[in-house]
């Protein structure tokens, strides 16, 4: 699939310069810059070279990459592809004319070449055109866990096809509908079939034998999945300590230059955000009251930041007496009230209106007017969801204070990746994993996923 995604980048850096040329033709006419189309056409042909730096850094296809380091990856290839020909340009004078288009054109492209990419590997995983094939030597419970995290995480593009285990009992099963060949000893034979890549999942061997196993296996990338008694383990990181090794463990959003950075994200992205959304805002409003009597916007006293309670703002999806249906509806239905109890999540609430109320739960339109919060400083754009306490009663003390260390947030790493589809635990781990593994580029990722996930409506009700 290397060459769908080298196509996709050029057309995004291409579209950048049209987009460049289409601003300064229509809204700069008064800056005068002497450019022709043949001008236009160098450019274009320079710029259709770019990729090959998106190649140097092993991005196509990239599988394994996580997605956010793909996008930062990208970003700064393409800052450093942009700036490098801007100091090509300045130097020979035939160029230099073309220095303030190539600056627009980058602006541009910064933006497009990212979005258009991961939309491009989108498109390929539901084809099922994305991924080559990886093999798992364990099937025990860490090969079964790797199984599904890579289900899940189907954009790394690892597809397991197959396991190896000495334990005669498993050979010849499926595990997590994956077969079990035969012992460690077919590696060979495996690796000869086309598999490149092995991923070692097993909890009982030792160090030396560990070590040995790893040095003769045949495959060209080996991967060995530690049992640390964690199911998300993503924050821990290898730290060189001279010459001995140790496992750090991160707590990014903790960083008081982390939280600058975030703040300053928040007010630059918050306040257009929450502009351009008025109108959207006041049109749901209207059909809101039209459903139904009373005002169409409802506030909730969460906790936020400190455990210090904030009144977050949404557009009002319940009847107004929406807890004594609830409660009604719970005595009435054990299974019901199994679920409630759960995720606090009913896929068949009594309480919500019909037709709008419905519509804004599944596209969670709901949440917009919490763009108010974030200009107030009260919540962030990405972060853990700010929970009624009934809610957050039922999560561990230290979880409880994890989370206050951070601003809630609109969206965040559950709702992108689980939504209503999840309980407590996976809440915990999802929020958890954000806290310790944050970046800007999570972030801008989260946000990006977040609009899939709302267009494509997933595990929302």
């Amino acid at each position: 699939m290397p060459i769908i995604l080298w196509l996709t980048d050029v057309l995004a850096l291409e579209l950048s310069l049209g987009l460049a040329i289409l601003v300064r033709e229509t809204l700069l006419t008064w800056w005068p810059n002497g450019l022709t189309w043949s001008d236009y056409a160098l450019l274009a042909f320079i710029i259709a070279t770019f990729p090959l730096g998106y190649m140097f850094w092993a991005l196509y296809p990239g599988y394994g990459i996580h997605p956010v380091e793909r996008m930062r990856r990208t970003f700064l290839i393409t800052v450093l592809l942009f700036l490098t020909a801007l100091l090509i340009f300045a130097i020979l004078p035939a160029t230099r004319p073309l220095g303030a288009i190539l600056v627009a054109t980058g602006a541009f492209a910064v933006f497009l070449v990212p979005i258009l990419n991961a939309l491009a590997r989108e498109l390929l995983i539901r084809a099922g055109w994305w991924g080559y094939p990886v093999v798992i030597l364990g099937a025990g419970l860490i090969g079964a866990m790797v199984v599904r995290a890579l289900r899940h995480e189907r954009y790394l593009g690892l597809v397991p096809v197959a396991f190896l285990d000495d334990d005669p009992q498993k050979q010849g099963r499926l595990v997590e509908g994956v077969p079990v060949l035969g012992p460690l000893s077919m590696a060979e034979q495996v690796s000869r079939q086309g598999v490149r890549e092995a991923l070692v999942a097993i909890s009982s061997i030792g160090r030396a034998e560990l070590k040995e196993l790893v040095h003769r296996l045949p495959f060209f990338h080996v991967t060995v999945i530690p049992d640390l008694g964690e199911p998300t383990i993503d924050w821990f990181s290898v730290r060189s300590l001279g010459r001995i090794h140790g496992v750090a463990v991160r707590k990014n959003l903790l960083l008081p230059r982390n939280r600058v950075m975030k703040w300053w994200m928040d007010r630059l992205l918050g306040w257009p955000l929450f502009v351009l959304s008025l109108p959207l805002i006041w049109l749901l409003a209207l059909w809101v009251r039209l459903v139904s009597p009373g005002s169409p916007y409802f506030t909730q006293t969460r906790e936020g930041l400190g455990g210090r309670s904030i009144n977050i703002l949404k557009l009002r999806t319940m009847y107004p007496d929406a807890d004594q249906r609830l409660e009604r509806y719970l005595a009435e239905n054990p299974e019901a009230k199994a679920e409630w109890e759960r995720s606090f999540k009913l896929k068949r609430d009594p309480r919500i209106l019909p037709g709008v109320g419905h519509f804004l739960r599944k596209t969670s339109l709901d949440e917009l007017p919490q763009l108010y919060n974030v200009v107030r400083g009260e919540m962030s754009l990405v972060g853990p969801r700010p929970f009624p306490a009934y809610h957050l009663e039922r999560f561990s003390p230290e979880f409880r204070q994890l989370r206050h260390s951070v601003l809630p947030g609109i969206t965040g790493f559950w709702q992108v990746l689980a939504r209503s589809d999840s309980d407590l635990k996976l809440q915990e781990e999802l929020d958890t994993y954000y806290i310790r593994n944050w970046s800007p580029w999570l972030d801008v990722y989260l946000l990006f996923r977040t609009v899939l996930a709302v267009l494509g409506s997933k595990g929302a009700y």
